[in-house]
């Protein structure tokens, strides 16, 4: 057996810690003589690379981790950028539509509707109730860009607890992967005969109020150590459950909070390279956002910490931001509004509706442009012309996932932009050649930005994640990047350094908590920041 040990600091004295052993071999008959683990390595990559269809790979990954999940993750953390996109976005949107269909066997925990009453039974069935730590949580109601899929929504909870693991080292044995089974509005699966959810479609507003007071409650006395990502839930369901229970559990929603955090950290290392580039302040910059749901407002709302950065104050940071709905631009004269679509919506336009993109780009002049639409394709060559001919670099954003539903394409954006675009999409695209130089496309993923943020949650065992530990965690990637990154004209780091990354976030997120007097583990105060790095370093799990 090896034996892997690393010093950790307890009251300022140094001790020795295990993070990690390799298993005794096994009986000696009972594998292969030869089976070696280093070849067993390059066999499972060669058994994922002969699959030629990326839900097949999804399959293979799923089924290995369920075999050999110690092998599952070290194919995960060596080979990072191609395996991320097959485990997450955008693969897990194909497994969520066929979920039903390629269905193999239990994972995770299913609560549905029926159990309304009893949740704390169901609850308790969980096998690992002492060691749970961190759970995603997801109704299925608003699955990626694809809408309603129900108990189909449980690859999302799956997937992204598995990147939790492989991202910032969060031992396996402590996720809970959740789906909530409530219904669905789709009536493509309530006639579907391998439909694994109920039958019937969701209840009203009142009744999931009810069971959702009902299964927060019963977490936190099931599951009292326990970070709750809420993941995919419909836009009035996103922010209602975040206001209604941010403030009594550790809880947080990563497509408010962590796109917006993600985005926030890319937006600052693009507006440095734009305002280089046009000698325009920092606090003079224009933000358009074109799709004003849960996540496209909870961007707009993160955002806001840029200009505050920047000395302006919270009404001058709200008026530096537009928004853009299927409707048009969104302003006060326009009609009833969503309630969420309110805080931005323009006081200081009274004329037409303006529904066409490019004369909305005319009229604000934008140095960025934030695409949370889910339209495949909006960011048109116009859009991207006009966007070129208002900023020397223009800043443009298309963070809609699946690739089939991003806004542009990096091959489109850099030939209209004549290659002076700075990029960053929510799905992965190729790099470009263009006049003889390699562009490099960001990837505003929050897979940056929720494992190192619930890492320093769970260890701080903060009792609410508040704001501020989101804006740390988004400066502390914004940080990250390294001098061969910077010289890139990258704003967003190599994934493949994500454990660092995380450890990084993880230990502002630490230090966030402790001014906002919501940690519960006192004792990491007394660490100076190089110790408090080492022991979040000497928490992670590694295969």
């Amino acid at each position: 057996m090896t034996i892997v040990l690393t010093p950790v600091w307890s009251n300022g004295t140094q001790k020795l810690k295990v993070i990690s052993q390799t298993p005794p071999a096994p009986k000696r008959g009972l594998t292969p003589l030869a089976l070696d683990e280093s070849v067993h390595t390059v066999r499972c990559l060669n058994q994922l690379r002969s699959k030629d269809k990326s839900i097949e790979k999804y399959i293979y990954l799923f089924q290995l981790k369920d075999a050999d999940p110690r092998m599952f993750y070290k194919l995960c953390l060596a080979n990072m950028s191609e395996i991320t996109p097959l485990i997450y976005t955008p693969t897990v949107g194909d497994a969520c539509l066929q979920f039903s269909h390629i269905y193999r066997r239990p994972e995770g925990l299913f609560v549905s509707l029926k159990d309304k009453g009893n949740i704390g039974k169901v609850l308790r069935n969980w096998p690992r109730i002492d060691e749970a730590r961190i759970s995603v949580v997801t109704d299925g109601s608003r699955i990626l860009g694809l809408g309603d899929l129900g108990l189909n929504g449980m690859p999302i909870s799956i997937g992204k607890l598995s990147l939790y693991v492989a991202g910032a080292g969060i031992r396996p044995s402590s996720t809970v992967p959740i789906c909530l089974d409530l219904g669905t509005n789709n009536q493509k699966y309530l006639e579907d005969p391998l439909y694994l959810g109920l039958r019937q479609t969701r209840p009203s507003p009142e009744v999931m109020t009810e069971f959702m007071e009902e299964f927060m409650h019963e977490m936190s006395v099931v599951f009292p150590k326990l970070l709750v990502q809420f993941e995919d839930f419909s836009t009035d369901k996103a922010f209602l459950y975040l206001d209604s229970f941010r403030n009594r559990y550790p809880v947080f929603n990563d497509d408010i909070q962590g796109t917006g955090a993600v985005v926030l950290s890319g937006f600052l290392n693009a507006a440095k390279l734009s305002s280089a580039a046009s000698g325009l302040p920092l606090s003079e910059h224009r933000i358009l956002f074109f799709g004003a749901g849960s996540a496209g407002v909870g961007v707009a709302m993160q955002l806001m910490s840029f200009f505050k950065l920047q000395g302006l104050s919270t009404e001058e940071a709200r008026q530096r931001i537009w928004l853009v709905d299927s409707q048009g631009l969104i302003f006060d004269a326009r009609g009833p509004l969503a309630e969420h679509k309110k805080y931005f919506s323009r006081r200081d336009y009274t004329g037409a509706p303006m529904t066409d993109l490019t004369e909305i780009l005319k009229y604000v002049k934008p140095t960025a442009l934030m695409g949370l639409s889910t339209i495949k394709g909006a960011f048109t060559q116009s859009v991207v012309e006009t966007m070129s001919a208002l900023n020397p670099c223009p800043i443009i954003f298309p963070l809609s996932n699946p690739v089939r539903l991003s806004e542009c394409e990096f091959r489109d954006a850099v030939e209209w932009s004549q290659g002076r675009v700075i990029f960053a999409s929510g799905s992965p695209f190729p790099e470009q050649e263009y006049n003889g130089r390699m562009l490099y496309p960001g990837q505003g993923n929050n897979m940056y930005i929720f494992p190192g943020l619930g890492l320093g949650a769970i260890l701080s065992r903060a009792a609410s994640v508040t704001d501020t530990m989101v804006e740390a965690s988004s400066l502390g990637l914004a940080d990250s990047l390294t001098e061969e990154e910077h010289a890139q004209g990258l704003v967003y780091p190599r994934i493949e350094r994500i454990r660092e990354i995380s450890a990084q976030i993880a230990r502002s997120v630490i230090r966030a908590a402790q001014r906002a007097g919501v940690d519960r583990s006192s004792d990491l105060r007394n660490l100076t920041d190089a110790e408090l790095l080492e022991f979040v370093k000497s928490k992670m799990w590694y295969p």
